[in-house]
């Protein structure tokens, strides 16, 4: 806890010497924690509430985007549409909207006070809770969040077990996501709302190994309503569901998210949020790996920006993947989580933009199956944040291999391994 409060109160993201020493300390506490420990579940679900209620009162240090949330909550409260006009242009025209309005913009940022809300309408529902409930104090708004999100991972915890026990795997699993440090400083400390995304897409899954069609589809359109990652994984329920029983979930799915998003649809809406949403393809580039990598060698051979192309690039990779998975035609749950899971890594490997609590999807995933590369990325992301200096960011080719090689080198072993033990079952 001494640890967790030092990084919460008294850590800036460009001291990356303390950042790396207390991360690796935090990180082989955990470890050791889960693996060597005999620690009763109950007592680690107290440990990990008190680790995250040491949180309550800090400001995030390590990312600006909460800053954008509360303006948001603001802005709907003043009744205007965070889809329809950006921080750059309310400031200029009406200066004094809400209270903190200032610093509120300064804080965002640039980039974010540039563009329109990217952010779907139940992200924009705990933004607004904290509006109505913390309209003076950013503070006050941010302990808001933090319960919420709080409250989220406990969804995650309660369900994460109800569905590990229906596969007959152990409860204690969702430990080594529910402890795991990325996920506590990033989802409780820096108000990333993977978190909450996270809870409905385990619910999905769950109701969906249940056989209850109806909650799974409702549930999973709330997650795409949080964040639109899950959407990757909607052809995969294909071989689980069968096409009669696929076509009915996937129009519930579109219809309710079709109305969420309702309140805010005016005529520049498809067309403002479809640019925001564009720009993670065109112009964003952060952490990539095989990106990078691609990029470096058409720009060295023939001077292209390969950014202009990455969408197609994308679309392309996820699409042969999908295929491939689907060609597989497995039914089973475990089955069906694993493919989510090659689907979501394959998508974080070729993208241009891979934030640290982007791969928290994976850890959460990952403890379904037998797979641990994701639990090393939780570990080695922390790198990525080598990139930012005090006044700027200039990331750096030695500190990216040292994120992705140990990772890479894990993913391909446990590949071979389980490629091994097929063989080994066959004879």
């Amino acid at each position: 806890m001494v640890l967790y409060a030092l990084w919460a109160y008294d850590l800036a993201r460009f001291e990356h010497f303390k950042l790396l020493t207390v991360f690796s300390v935090l990180f082989g506490c955990y470890y050791l924690i889960l693996k060597q420990l005999k620690i009763k579940e109950q007592q680690l679900t107290y440990l990990a509430i008190g680790l995250r209620l040491v949180f309550l009162l800090a400001i995030p240090n390590l990312s600006q985007d909460f800053y954008r949330f509360i303006w948001d909550g603001r802005l709907i409260l003043s009744g205007l549409n965070p889809y329809l006009t950006t921080p750059n242009d309310l400031i200029i025209s009406d200066p004094n909207l809400f209270p903190q309005m200032k610093t509120l913009f300064d804080g965002m940022g640039a980039l974010s006070a540039g563009h329109y809300s990217n952010y779907p309408p139940i992200h924009q529902l705990p933004f607004i809770i904290a509006a109505i409930l913390s309209k003076h104090s950013i503070l006050g708004s941010v302990v808001v969040l933090r319960l919420l999100l709080i409250g989220a991972d406990l969804g995650i915890l309660f369900y994460g077990k109800k569905l590990l026990r229906k596969l007959k795997l152990p409860t204690r699993n969702i430990y080594w996501f529910i402890l795991n440090p990325l996920v506590i400083i990033e989802l409780t400390g820096n108000l990333h709302f993977e978190g909450l995304m996270l809870f409905f897409f385990v619910m999905a899954l769950y109701y969906v190994h249940t056989k209850k069609w109806h909650l799974a589809a409702l549930t999973m359109a709330l997650s795409i309503a949080v964040k639109l990652v899950p959407i990757l994984s909607l052809p995969l329920f294909l071989n689980k569901l069968g096409w009669k029983k696929s076509v009915r979930f996937y129009l519930s799915i579109g219809g309710v998210f079709l109305l969420l998003f309702l309140p805010f649809f005016r005529d520049d809406f498809i067309e403002n949020y479809s640019a925001t949403i564009g720009l993670w393809f065109s112009k964003f580039e952060f952490n990539a790996s095989f990106y990078y990598l691609l990029d470096w060698g058409l720009k060295t051979t023939s001077n292209v920006e390969l950014i202009h192309s990455m969408s197609i690039v994308v679309v392309s990779v996820l699409g042969l993947q999908i295929s491939y998975q689907l060609i597989q035609n497995k039914t089973k749950t475990t089955a069906l989580i694993l493919t989510i899971l090659w689907v979501l890594s394959g998508y974080y490997f070729v993208s241009t933009t891979v934030h640290p609590w982007y791969i928290i999807s994976l850890l959460l995933l990952s403890i379904f199956t037998n797979y641990k590369f994701a639990c090393v990325w939780s570990y080695t992301l922390i790198f990525s944040y080598f990139a930012y200096k005090q006044l700027s960011v200039d990331e750096n080719g030695l500190i990216l291999c040292l994120e992705y090689l140990p990772v890479m080198g894990v993913l391909v072993w446990e590949l071979w391994n389980q490629r091994v033990l097929r063989k080994l079952k066959h004879h």
